[in-house]
């Protein structure tokens, strides 16, 4: 696993930094209503990024539909860029997933994706930044 340089600021910073929209997703654990994000049906070819950091997170050729409302990947962009964690909130059990580099929340992983890793990272929109691949 490849060591990740961690990015530590104070709440004041990220709250400079970040959108209301954004801050609310990345440090206070947020989420998007389903179907509203602007990644959601995107199909561009390119890399997602930490929208608090700028952190490499997945790609376009991970990413899928998987008809629960938000962006989908089966695996991560390289292995370490996403950090785990148990989430028991709002009475379910769930892993969440936050951006290894700033410790920004994206979302969560579940064991109900396609092959060949058989997970899904479910993902806001407001916690990435795409780049499309230079042609």
């Amino acid at each position: 696993m490849s060591q990740v340089e961690k990015i530590n600021l104070p709440d004041s910073q990220w709250r400079k930094r970040l959108s209301p929209e954004v801050y609310h997703i990345l440090r206070e654990k947020g989420t998007e209503p389903p179907f509203s994000g602007k990644y959601y049906h995107h199909k561009e070819k390119g890399t997602y990024h930490c929208a608090g950091c700028g952190a490499l997170l997945f790609t376009s050729e991970a990413k899928y539909e998987s008809g629960s409302g938000w962006p989908s990947f089966y695996k991560e962009a390289v292995a370490g860029a996403i950090d785990r964690h148990p989430d028991y909130s709002y009475g379910m059990v769930r892993t969440e997933i936050t951006c290894a580099r700033c410790g920004g929340h994206l979302g969560h992983v579940f064991d109900d994706g396609p092959p060949p890793t058989g997970l899904r990272f479910c993902v806001n929109s407001l916690a990435l930044e795409f780049r499309p691949s230079e042609r």
